[in-house]
């Protein structure tokens, strides 16, 4: 049960009616994505309410398809402007947001977080006494503060302030935000650390999150259906898609309000965050970006988090999986009632962006199903560049056993197998998030070992014969795994 909590704790840091299927791209027809991916009967299936899908290819949106309705109670269907809360979605905007600013020399990213702060400020802990936290610390999780994620409020509620929400006087937390260890030393998934960012940036700059994102991203890119405005507030967007829960009934008035809005608060559609991620493509290749320069892209999307950050981790973005030999930037959003995925490569302009407003046993398997169908057929393969020696017999026979996890640090069973003489990964993990368990392990000729599509390197250490750790590595970062055993 506990590795499964794990697992479901991951994925969320880690309608049969067809309304539209725009099809932008002339140089290819990509109608038979729709055929292919059966999302109607997925819908009905599941019982899920609505799905909204974007895919796009080579730096352009190549197919925009919405199935099912906004709400279950008035069944107005969906459109390629309806959108969806996004949830922890809205970190890499903040993210990106905060590396603007830091541009235009408003702020310093590398400096504590806390000379910003004017309503409150960090509590004392033995763990910041010499060490106060920084900005970038907050945003890629590094901070070691608490409070990983927050209940939804509903219109007629009580919505609490920034402040109330850091002191604890909010639903889950019933003390003030603390510190876990020493900044920089560990990982720990905080929503609570982008409340802080959210209320440096609004106190530094003096107007709300809302109107910054809209002034400095979503304006200039022409996003007219995303907002950080929550819906108790003017402004609110009209074409919403409303949340469900497990029986596909509309929970309360189906309009979650996010006081965090830094963490959690951003309304989008899959068409608009498509284009914020092609935005990023582009600017990562220095070609037609028009908002984000070369140098944000790069920064906002490097992996600066490792140790026991789910496989690696950046300023908002996670960098946890490969697909198809590519390396990807991605971000998983899961509230009551609503999730999706962005998923983008770092190179050659391809990815796709879903959201559906149903309950986690409802859109997963949904969820799941359209991404890999869609990483099956697009022909998204990129020629791995990895020089691959054969694996000795002597070294393969000492690899092979059942595990702690070792890839992501969350406590659930992998094993090391063979098949048809080479090595394979299985992970509950990798199956969720691949679809399948073929994961091959093979030998380099600098003596490192990869995981076909895992972006972290891997180099094995032994005692008396048997593995008992290994080192990842990725980029310039690397941390030690020290392995258990289960049952060789």
């Amino acid at each position: 049960m506990k590795s499964i909590i794990y697992l479901l704790i991951l994925i969320g840091v880690i309608s049969s009616c067809q309304t539209s299927n725009k099809i932008v791209s002339k140089k290819r027809d990509y109608s038979f994505l729709t055929d292919s991916l059966n999302i109607e009967q997925q819908l009905e299936k599941y019982k899920l309410a609505g799905f909204s899908l974007v895919v796009f290819e080579n730096y352009e949106i190549v197919y925009s398809n919405q199935f099912g309705v906004k709400s279950i109670n008035s069944k107005e269907k969906m459109d390629e402007n309806t959108a969806f809360s996004t949830a922890s979605i809205a970190k890499p905007i903040t993210a990106l947001l905060c590396h603007i600013f830091e541009e235009k020399g408003l702020i310093n990213l590398d400096e504590p977080i806390d000379n910003y702060l004017k309503r409150w400020h960090l509590p004392k802990s033995k763990f910041t006494e010499n060490n106060s936290p920084t900005w970038k610390q907050f945003l890629n999780h590094t901070a070691g503060t608490t409070q990983d994620g927050f209940a939804d409020h509903y219109e007629g509620e009580t919505i609490p302030t920034l402040k109330q929400s850091l002191l604890g006087q909010i639903p889950r937390y019933d003390k003030e935000i603390d510190f876990l260890f020493t900044p920089g030393t560990n990982w720990q998934y905080s929503g609570g650390g982008y409340v802080i960012i959210q209320m440096a940036l609004e106190d530094t700059l003096n107007k709300p999150i809302a109107a910054l994102a809209d002034e400095y991203i979503f304006s200039p890119l022409g996003l007219k259906n995303t907002t950080m405005i929550q819906p108790n507030e003017n402004g609110f967007l009209t074409n919403v898609a409303l949340v469900h829960d497990e029986d596909g009934k509309v929970i309360k008035t189906g309009l979650p309000i996010t006081p965090q809005v830094g963490p959690s608060g951003l309304w989008s559609t899959p068409s608009d965050l498509a284009k914020i991620s092609i935005e990023i493509q582009n600017a990562l290749r220095n070609k037609n970006n028009k908002v984000i320069s070369h140098s944000i892209a790069k920064k906002v999307t490097e992996v600066t988090a490792l140790k026991n950050a789910v496989g690696g981790w950046s300023y908002g973005w996670q960098k946890s999986f490969g697909y198809n030999s590519y390396d990807w930037f991605s971000c998983n959003g899961s509230n009551t009632g609503v999730g999706g995925n962005i998923l983008a490569t770092m190179t050659d302009g391809n990815g796709l962006v879903y959201l559906a407003n149903g309950e986690k046993p409802n859109r997963f398997p949904v969820m799941n199903h359209t991404r890999n169908k869609i990483l099956a057929v697009m022909n998204w393969n990129k020629t791995p560049n990895e020089d691959i020696q054969e694996i000795p017999l002597s070294l393969k026979e000492k690899l092979i056993g059942t595990y702690d996890d070792f890839l992501y640090g969350q406590g659930v069973q992998t094993k090391i197998v063979e098949k048809n003489n080479r090595l394979y990964v299985e992970s509950p993990i990798l199956e969720h998030f691949k679809g399948k368990n073929d994961n091959e392990l093979v030998y380099l000729k600098n003596g490192s070992f990869k995981i076909i599509d895992y972006p972290n390197l891997l180099q094995f250490h032994f005692s008396n014969g048997k593995l008992n750790s290994v080192i990842l590595t990725r980029d310039n970062l690397n941390t030690k795994v020290q392995l258990i055993d289960k049952e060789k």
